[in-house]
């Protein structure tokens, strides 16, 4: 399953010309942080936040309150990390989706893309954890991947979890290999070992952590 097959199409963007009445409606009906909004024309151009709906005037038509818009989206072709990331930035728990063209395709719902963060590899599958360090410039993913395969490690994701102006660190998910070894290697190759599992602890720290990002955007 591609993530666009997660996208929502059940509920039809706005209209501005509609009244503030049948957007505040529409917040009490949902549990949805953000409703999309079209123009006359049937282009998306923003979303409004619930809080502020709430405060409109409630005979007023949409079209007079678009001062209070939020402009984010994300494309169909937007990989699913990108839009985790997107529903940080914006606090929401919808996100709208359009298409290289600008079209509404739809809107994917927060508790369906933290549910693949969940899903995927780096969290489901059994091996251990290691965070090296090392300088900014000096560091490889092409080293790190050969210093853990030629170990008998599979690596099974990597990604930079705390970066400066001198030093990065990076965590890795580690299969099928102790990590006794790639430890060994790593600091042959001048890299800091800041921790390293061999339990899943960590694994389990992030999914509590994205567990928590659910639960504080879930409006």
């Amino acid at each position: 399953m591609t993530l666009s097959d997660y996208i929502i199409n059940d509920i039809k963007p706005i209209s501005v010309n509609s009244k503030v009445s049948e957007l505040q409606q529409l917040f009490n009906q949902l549990t949805y942080s953000h409703i999309p909004v079209q123009n006359e024309h049937g282009t998306f151009i923003g979303s409004f936040f619930e809080t502020d709906a709430h405060c409109f005037e409630s005979d007023k038509p949409v079209k007079e309150f678009l001062y209070s818009l939020e402009d984010f989206f994300v494309r169909d072709t937007t990989l699913w990390l990108d839009v985790l990331e997107a529903f940080a930035v914006n606090n929401a728990n919808i996100m709208p989706v359009l298409n290289a063209n600008s079209d509404y395709l739809g809107y994917y719902e927060l508790n369906d893309i933290i549910g693949l963060f969940n899903e995927s590899p780096f969290f489901s599958e059994a091996g251990g954890i290691i965070v090296v360090e090392k300088g900014i410039n000096d560091y490889s993913f092409s080293e790190i991947s050969q210093i853990v395969e030629s170990n008998d490690g599979k690596l099974l994701g990597a990604f930079i979890s705390s970066m400066n102006t001198d030093l990065v660190q990076i965590t890795l998910k580690i299969g099928q290999a102790g990590l006794t070894d790639i430890i060994q290697t790593f600091r042959r190759y001048s890299y800091n070992i800041i921790s390293g599992h061999e339990e899943d602890s960590y694994v389990e720290s992030l999914k509590e952590r994205s567990n928590y990002l659910k639960k504080y955007l879930d409006i």
